[in-house]
């Protein structure tokens, strides 16, 4: 494209913005006649050429969308169709609903793919006679879908940022447009890179926007994913500690500020938000996600018997019948609560999922396969270890590395303890690095709020139960870098400290388990024991 012709296409596109932001935003400013004055969904201003009746409903989806409320606004999408056939951003919103959490890394199935490709070939038809900025979202659109049967979703994520990003060139002054692009950078981010170069360039696109647009969902949104690790977690607190109240009538919203709060070992807010995300949730499949980060908070505290009244709520139905992330949390739940606890027997035991995706196969197989190996089942344990194994092979197979990993990382962990329960030492502690060093090569992924056992506490209790406490202590202190404030690693810190002969450590360990654990239901044993070492009666015996 030429200067001059550049110059006219922008124009143009600068023309049709502002001739559009004139228009009324009613449609996601705080509420809307279809949710009745109750309806809270945030500020968005996405204008469109759509008619007065159909405007109004797109911008009611884009807010939806950006709080990942899929079915409903797909349900908006289409009522804008249906009051304007020539609304091109109709089937754009409903194609961008179809392909659901970006997040995710999973590529939606063919049927959705199909139906989306269908609705972004008709945003690109009908925006042929819109705006240049309208024909640019029906671009980007048609990016995700394109040759879905032939490119793999990696490429077509990857063309869809590139499409977004040369319309956030092409119109500088649609915010909407730097929103969706930075959303794209995050999502691909390699899991590998734990320098967060990608997700710190996208806060930087959000931040200045966020600090003008402060009830924008997509904003809050994406700040909490771009810095959903714990080296860079307190810069999204200040989005996590909005969102919630930008848009608290969609259910994932009330859910996003624990991702936030969990990197940082803010149980007492995770719980919070994510009790109100399930309550709110008229999806039972969806509501597991809260669900789980509620578990794993609850166990954090030593409140065993509220994490197991969440737990008792899953919908008893076959995992098969949930999408890959509810099946995950569904899944990982149980497992949880038993290994947490330390309940090997009740680990070991746990039933087999059907039918599943080789990772949440994997979850029980793990749980599995190290409750056998500590409760001494070793034929048990290296049945499970061969599962864990073929289940790796096959994610490796298709080229998906970053569950490849994670799996990987929890074979060596469960080998490393069979390794143990063999009497075989040498060999396990070279495993339960090995897992450990694997296990920190990826962040976790969005789906799971931590892992069941993080690789790097179990070596510390290998360590320490090979009398090896001041090794134990240092795999301890790597293990709270990663995840603050969990229970396990402070309690194994505290004994590894008092053992190593270090009652500075130690006292500052228990203390914090203490705080911790304040409101632990009384069977829970670490309280006990952080007690009698701060009253001088220590319970370790060296």
């Amino acid at each position: 494209m030429s200067p001059r012709s550049r110059f006219a296409h922008r124009s143009a596109v600068a023309a049709a913005l502002a001739a559009a932001l004139a228009a009324p935003t009613a449609a996601a400013q705080d509420a809307h006649a279809h949710g009745g004055d109750a309806e809270r969904l945030g500020r968005v201003a996405f204008p469109s050429s759509c008619n007065a009746a159909a405007r109004p409903l797109v911008e009611r989806g884009v807010a939806m969308l950006h709080s990942f409320w899929f079915e409903q606004a797909q349900h908006t999408f289409q009522e804008a169709a249906a009051a304007d056939p020539a609304c091109a951003m109709a089937p754009w919103g409903v194609a961008m609903t179809l392909l659901g959490n970006p997040y995710a890394a999973a590529d939606p199935p063919p049927p959705r793919r199909r139906a989306a490709l269908e609705a972004a070939r008709k945003a690109v038809e009908l925006a042929r006679t819109a705006t240049p900025r309208e024909r640019g979202y029906a671009d980007a659109a048609l990016a995700l879908y394109l040759d879905h049967e032939t490119v793999p979703y990696r490429a077509r994520m990857q063309a869809h940022e590139e499409a977004l990003r040369r319309l956030r060139e092409a119109v500088p002054d649609d915010p909407e447009a730097a929103i969706f692009h930075a959303r794209a950078v995050i999502a691909n981010a390699p899991p590998s890179d734990l320098t967060f170069a990608r997700q710190r360039l996208a806060a930087g696109i959000l931040e200045p926007l966020f600090g003008r647009q402060p009830d924008h969902p997509g904003l809050a949104h994406y700040l909490i994913h771009a810095n959903d690790a714990p080296p860079i977690a307190r810069l999204g607190l200040a989005a996590a500690r909005r969102y919630a109240d930008i848009a608290p009538s969609a259910p994932h919203a009330l859910h996003m500020p624990s991702h936030i709060f969990t990197r940082l070992g803010y149980w007492d807010e995770s719980i919070a938000t994510n009790r109100r995300s399930a309550a709110a949730e008229p999806d039972s499949n969806a509501a597991v996600h809260p669900m789980d980060y509620m578990v794993y908070a609850y166990l954090q505290q030593g409140r065993d018997a509220e994490a197991k009244r969440v737990v008792d709520r899953v919908p008893r139905t076959d995992s098969r019948a949930y999408a890959a992330v509810a099946g995950y949390n569904l899944v990982a739940m149980p497992a949880r609560y038993a290994l947490e606890r330390g309940r090997w027997d009740e680990a070991a035991q746990l039933a087999l999922p059907a039918g599943v995706s080789p990772q949440v196969e994997a979850i029980t197989r793990f749980a599995r396969a190290v409750g056998a190996a500590r409760g001494g089942r070793l034929d048990a344990a290296r049945a499970e270890i061969a599962a864990l194994a073929v289940l790796r092979d096959s994610l490796a197979g298709r080229r998906d590395e970053y569950w490849a990993t994670i799996v990987g990382a929890q074979r060596l962990a469960a080998e490393a303890w069979l390794a143990r329960a063999a009497h075989d030492d040498a060999r396990a502690v070279r495993l339960a690095r090995e897992a450990a060093e694997l296990e920190e090569t990826v962040e976790k992924h969005p789906v799971t709020p931590g892992p069941l056992l993080p690789a790097r506490e179990l070596e510390g209790d290998l360590l320490l139960e090979l009398r090896r406490p001041a090794e134990a202590l240092r795999s301890y202190e790597l293990t709270l870098r990663r995840e603050p404030n969990r229970a396990r690693t402070l309690f194994g810190a505290g004994r590894a400290a008092e053992l190593a002969g270090n009652p500075t450590a130690a006292g500052r360990y228990y203390a914090e388990l203490l705080a911790l654990m304040r409101n632990a239901d009384p069977q829970r044993p670490e309280p006990a024991v952080a007690r009698a070492f701060m009253a001088g009666r220590s319970t370790v015996q060296r």
